[in-house]
């Protein structure tokens, strides 16, 4: 359980400002259909956690735990140091209808936005600090549904609600804690 309730207050408050979260409130707004839009951040979502949670998981049975400590120990402090840099997103201002539907294209671009996302390295590290690779794939999708699902519905007025700086600072200073963690504490 603590797996997955870590997962997901990390990646939903990581993907707050983030460029998928853009991408959402984008897609949104362009195509104005939120069911098709969710449906599709939910199966992209489940696709590339997946597949960074098999990478975490992986990497706990190629190094040993004292390596792993320290690498994830980096990787979350190079996380709290990149939470405080807020994504963009450039608008090319086309508002053709999408050609593969507004389903498919959000999975698409939605799969293709998240590799090297903050949120895909956040799983890779997740389900290498915890041996629970289900509990972390799940968790994450979560956080994602939980950043994400609202602005697709609510637009707009929903990153007015929280001021991004103190998100992100608040996502950091969470980071730096699991960096610390990771340390001191039995993997």
């Amino acid at each position: 359980m603590e797996a997955f309730l870590v997962s997901t207050g990390i990646v939903a408050l990581a993907e707050i400002g983030d460029k998928t979260q853009l991408l959402a409130l984008l897609l949104a707004a362009r195509f104005k259909k939120p069911w098709p839009i969710v449906f599709g951040i939910l199966v992209a979502t489940v696709a590339n956690h997946a597949l960074a949670g098999a990478v975490g998981a992986w990497v706990t049975t190629q190094l040993s735990a004292g390596v792993l400590r320290w690498i994830l120990a980096a990787s979350f402090l190079a996380m709290a140091v990149w939470m405080l840099v807020p994504d963009k997103l450039e608008d090319d201002g086309d508002a053709q209808p999408p050609r593969w539907g507004v389903f498919a294209t959000t999975v698409l671009m939605f799969f293709l936005a998240e590799m090297g996302d903050k949120t895909q390295i956040a799983t890779v590290m997740l389900a290498a600090r915890f041996d629970a690779y289900l509990a972390v794939v799940a968790g994450t999708t979560v956080g994602m549904m939980l950043a994400n699902a609202p602005v697709v519905w609510l637009g707009e007025r929903v990153t007015r609600l929280l001021p991004l700086t103190v998100v992100h600072r608040v996502s950091a200073l969470i980071f730096a804690v699991l960096a610390v963690l990771a340390v001191w504490s039995p993997f």
